[in-house]
C-alpha cells in the first residue's frame, strides 16, 4: 500500500503542482488548503506524511505542526518555507519537523526530500515492530525458561526429599525424621534472623545430614544392641562420607559442610573435627539442638516419644555444653504449638 501525503498549503496551485508531482511517483495525496481542514483530513484519513506550508492564514504551519505531533507522532512532517523564513523551519526541525523544503521548489530534489523522509519514517516503524516483537518473545522465552528452571528446581527438590526418605526408611526412622529436621532447621534459623539464601542451604544441609551413611553397613547401621569399639568408630565416619558425597555438587557445597559438621557439639566434644563454638556452621549449632529435639519427641525401638517439657529442660540443661547457649535461648522462645505444626502431631 502506497503512503497517504497530506499537503496542506493555501496556495492551490502550488498544491495541485506537488500533488500531481507524488502522485506520478505512487503515493496517495490529499490536499488542504489551511489548518483546519488538514485537521478534518487527519480525523478521517491516516497521513504518513504531512507537507505543512509554515506561513497560512489561520493557524499557521508551526501550530499545525505541534497540533500533528500531539495527536500523531508517528507521522512525519516536511515543513515548506520561503528562503528568507529558514529561521522559522529551524525552530520546527526543534518541535519535532523530520526536515524543510524550500521554495522556490527543485522538483528533483522536492522528490528526493519525500522519499528520505518516507524511507526513514518506514525503518523506523519497523525498527519498532521488530523491537515490539524482539520483547514479546523474550517475554515468552523468559517465562518458558523460569518455568524450566521450577520445573527443574523441582525435580531436584523431589529427588533429594526421595533419597532421604529411603535413607530413613532403611535406619527404621519413624516418620519423615529428615524433612522434619529441615523444616525445624529453618523455623528456628528464622527466629535467629537467618536471611533466605542461608535459610535454604541449612535446610538442606538438615535434609542431607544423614546422607553418609549410605556407606555404613547394615550390620552396624541396624545392629539391635549397643555397637562395639570398631562398629562405633566406623559409624563416626558418616559425616565426612556425606560430605565426600555432597562437595562436588555445586548445588550442594555448601549444605556438605553442614553434613560434615553436624554432629560437633558446642562444647568440643563432638565429631569428626571435635570443633568448638563458633568454629562450628551456624547452621550444624542449629541442626544440633532440633535433632535433639525430633529424637526426643518421637517414638524409638526401646522407648515411647518424650513429652516437650523434657526437651525444654534437656535444651536448658545442655546450654553452654552440647548446644549454643545463644541458640538455646531462641529456641526457648518459639512456642510448642509451632514444632507441632510442622511435626503435624501433639509433641
Amino acid at each position: 500500500m502506497s503512503e497517504r501525503i497530506l499537503i496542506v498549503d493555501d496556495e492551490k496551485m502550488i498544491r495541485e503542482m506537488l500533488a500531481s508531482t507524488l502522485t506520478d511517483e505512487g503515493f496517495a495525496c490529499h490536499e488542504a488548503g489551511n489548518a483546519e481542514e488538514a485537521s478534518r483530513i487527519f480525523d478521517s484519513v491516516p497521513i504518513d506524511l504531512a507537507l505543512v506550508d509554515i506561513m497560512m492564514p489561520g493557524r499557521s504551519g508551526v501550530q499545525l505542526l505541534n497540533e500533528i505531533k500531539d495527536a500523531s507522532p508517528d507521522t512525519a512532517v516536511l515543513m515548506v518555507t520561503a528562503l528568507d523564513n529558514l529561521e522559522t523551519a529551524m525552530v520546527c526541525l526543534r518541535l519535532g519537523a523530520d526536515d524543510y523544503i524550500t521554495k522556490p521548489f527543485n522538483i528533483d530534489r522536492m522528490i528526493r526530500d519525500v522519499q528520505n523522509v518516507i524511507t526513514k519514517r518506514r525503518l523506523q516503524l519497523e525498527n519498532r515492530a521488530y523491537q515490539v516483537d524482539l520483547e514479546r518473545k523474550v517475554g515468552e522465552q523468559t517465562v518458558q525458561i523460569r518455568q524450566n528452571l521450577l520445573d527443574l528446581r523441582q525435580a531436584y527438590e523431589y529427588t533429594l526429599t526421595s533419597l532421604v526418605r529411603a535413607l530413613d526408611a532403611r535406619e527404621r526412622e519413624v516418620g519423615a525424621h529428615s524433612e522434619r529436621v529441615s523444616a525445624y532447621t529453618r523455623l528456628l534459623g528464622t527466629v535467629l534472623g537467618v536471611d533466605e539464601n542461608c535459610l535454604s542451604i541449612m535446610a538442606k544441609g538438615a535434609l542431607l545430614h544423614d546422607i553418609g551413611k549410605i556407606g555404613i553397613s547394615d550390620n552396624i547401621l541396624l545392629k539391635p544392641g549397643s555397637l562395639t569399639d570398631a562398629e562405633w568408630a566406623e559409624m563416626k565416619k558418616h559425616p565426612q562420607m556425606g560430605f565426600a558425597i555432597l562437595e562436588g555438587v555445586e548445588k550442594l557445597r555448601e549444605a556438605a559442610e553442614i553434613v560434615l559438621t553436624h554432629q560437633e557439639r558446642f562444647d568440643g566434644r563432638g565429631y569428626p573435627q571435635g570443633l568448638a563454638g563458633e568454629r562450628i556452621p551456624l547452621g550444624s549449632r542449629i541442626f544440633a539442638l532440633v535433632d535433639t529435639m525430633d529424637a526426643m519427641t518421637s517414638d524409638r525401638p526401646y522407648r515411647k516419644a518424650l513429652p516437650f517439657t523434657r526437651v525444654i529442660e534437656e535444651v536448658a540443661r545442655c546450654s553452654g555444653s552440647q548446644f549454643d547457649p545463644v541458640i538455646a535461648r531462641a529456641f526457648l522462645t518459639i512456642p510448642r504449638e509451632r514444632w507441632e505444626t510442622i511435626a503435624g502431631r501433639r509433641l
